[in-house]
């Protein structure tokens, strides 16, 4: 199957074949044909809104039109409204742009004129006296340029000239082909195809790109158009955990816990924007001015948070955290020194035995993949539903319900949240019940669920440490509009949660469970727990990677007694007592 060519100079070219086509990047393509022909990409007028939002929408419409895109009034009014933020916010970037130059002008000093004395060099200290190299931070330092070598130089200039060749020759591009029939062919065969009619382009330009650049170039082609332009080559790299675009300029990427500025870049705030709508599309939300921000997640089941002006003031900023590819286990945690051997099985037991585990930490801090990695434990022959804001618990069990929560639609109706799923799920005969989070009112419900016979039910809630995610549970439970007491509610949550696991990304990148904290029971109106194990912290190697050792308490399980239900209590015992203190007893017993 060829690509439908439509011919410089023809309106309608070919008939228009779009069975399977990507609806979004045909549309996006055909109001941006609309709004070059209007003029509308180049400059932005600073009148009424209203005029404004009337000249975009009739743009786009000549595209579609043109183009032979339809879509319902729904869609078209989202086309427009996402198009006139983005309009707005890049007439924005450059009025901002102007200003800063004329401050910049107007601070320089003016050469032949004097108007004052003006100060240079200014040193912080006596710049006679060697300075302390221990105290380099404290001092105020000129900045200095940085040499690059002639590697980076080179492959500046070939970025350069390559995001330049795009920019002349995209637009063309997207007008010379159907968009429609392209995405319906083998990706091979559409790079071909691309790669041919790109090179015709660049002769027809004069534009002069080598081999290795021509390739990039059709690469950088084809992730605009099948997939998340810049990003792809992040996504695909493993060793990549998080990603964060700070408008189309700055974008960052986690490695190994560390935060690293990437020389990836969008060509400005309407291509950011154009990519936060490819996402948020495939799943059925929105993100425009009446909807702001917006929680998707990816095909691989990777997170994702958008937000857009007017609330980024700086432009749209889009937040992916990556989820391995690879299956991550409590063993494989245990090789790579996030936790003890013996804590991997006093949790598998845990798990096994249908405790109702609570996962606490910090945002980042590893959470999920915690949750996901005990959910193996679970008994292929169970039935499981879980319930999050965005779908990202990746449960191996053959007998799993996933439940997702849904904003409001248009009209500011038809909102589902997570406490609405959390009462319908109990309805669908569970036996266990996983959250991805507990943010509000839904831990009244999440509490009953675990108190009427679901044993074995796991969540996730942003905490410091096992006591202060017990307080937030039970100031969670208030959110609800229960007037209940204090006592109460703290016996209902002691009845309820068994185990907490507290998870910490600490300074070296590193993600480390640094306390396994079991429920007791109640003294008076306090919640009882004791600590089986704790990570403590002893230095520092030369490598910058913390040391420290996982420390067992030596106290007697309390849930000893449902493990001996699955005949695992003796192998309890046993893990708990291994590394604990000389002359810990192993009795039962716990602290306030």
């Amino acid at each position: 199957m060829n690509i439908v060519r439509i011919e410089p100079g023809s309106k309608t070219g070919a008939p228009v074949q779009r069975p399977g086509g990507d609806l979004t990047t045909s549309a996006d393509a055909a109001a941006r044909s609309g709004l070059t022909a209007a003029g509308l990409l180049e400059a932005v007028a600073d009148g009424d809104t209203a005029d404004l939002a009337r000249q975009v929408g009739d743009a786009i419409d000549d595209g579609l039109k043109q183009a032979g895109v339809k879509l319902s009034t729904i869609q078209r009014r989202q086309l427009a409204g996402r198009w006139l933020t983005t309009l707005r916010q890049q007439s924005r970037d450059a009025r901002r742009a102007v200003q800063d130059s004329a401050r910049a002008a107007a601070l320089a000093p003016t050469t032949g004129l004097k108007t004052g004395p003006v100060m240079h060099d200014i040193t912080v200290g006596n710049s006679e006296t060697p300075e302390d190299p221990s105290h380099a931070f404290l001092t105020d330092t000129p900045s200095e340029s940085v040499a690059t070598s002639p590697e980076e130089d080179r492959a500046t200039r070939n970025r350069d000239a390559i995001d330049q060749a795009k920019r002349q020759i995209q637009p063309v591009l997207i007008n010379r082909i159907d968009v429609g029939t392209a995405l319906t062919l083998d990706r091979t065969e559409l790079r071909s195809q691309i790669h041919e009619v790109v090179g015709e382009l660049l002769v027809e330009r004069r534009i002069q790109l080598n081999k290795a650049e021509q390739g990039q170039l059709v690469a950088s082609l084809m992730n605009d158009l099948l997939g998340l332009g810049p990003l792809e080559p992040l996504l695909a790299d493993d060793s990549i955990t998080d990603i964060m675009v700070n408008g189309p300029a700055q974008i960052y990427v986690e490695r190994a816990g560390k935060l690293v500025l990437t020389d990836v870049r969008f060509e400005n705030n309407v291509h950011v924007m154009n990519v936060a709508t490819r996402i948020v599309t495939a799943i059925g939300r929105r993100i425009d001015e009446s909807s702001p921000m917006v929680d998707a997640r990816l095909a691989d089941g990777s997170r994702v948070n958008i937000i857009i002006p007017p609330l980024a003031i700086d432009g749209p900023s889009i937040s992916i955290r990556k989820f391995s590819k690879k299956n991550i286990t409590l063993d494989v945690m245990a090789h790579q020194a996030n936790l003890s051997a013996d804590m991997s099985t006093t949790l598998k037991i845990a798990a096994r035995s249908g405790l109702n585990i609570l996962i606490s930490g910090g945002t980042g801090s590893g959470k999920t993949t915690l949750l996901n990695a005990l959910s193996r434990l679970i008994d292929p022959g169970e039935r499981v539903v879980t319930i999050e804001d965005a779908a990202e618990l990746q449960l191996q069990q053959p007998h799993v319900i996933r439940l997702e929560t849904r904003p409001p639609n248009l009209e500011g109706g038809g909102e589902i949240t997570m406490r609405d799923l959390v009462k319908n799920a109990l309805r669908m005969r569970p036996d266990r019940i996983i959250l991805g989070e507990i943010r509000g009112s839904e831990a009244v419900d999440m509490l009953q669920a675990m108190n009427t016979g679901h044993d074995g039910s796991m969540c996730t809630v942003h905490a410091n440490n096992p006591r202060e995610a017990m307080t937030r549970l039970e100031n969670m439970v208030g959110m609800a509009g229960i007037n209940l007491p204090a006592q109460a509610v703290r016996t209902q949550i002691a009845a309820a949660v068994d185990l907490i696991v507290q998870v910490e990304r600490m300074r070296d990148g590193v993600r480390r469970i640094t306390s396994i904290v079991e429920i007791v029971g109640m003294e008076g109106d306090v919640v009882t727990t004791q600590e089986l194990f704790t990570f403590k912290f002893t230095g520092e190697g030369a490598d910058g990677r913390l040391t420290g050792r996982f420390d067992s308490s030596g106290l007697r399980p309390h849930f000893a007694e449902k493990a001996s239900y699955y005949g695992l209590d003796r192998t309890l015992i046993d893990t708990v007592a291994r590394n604990s203190p000389p002359g810990a007893p192993l009795a039962g017993g716990g602290h306030g």
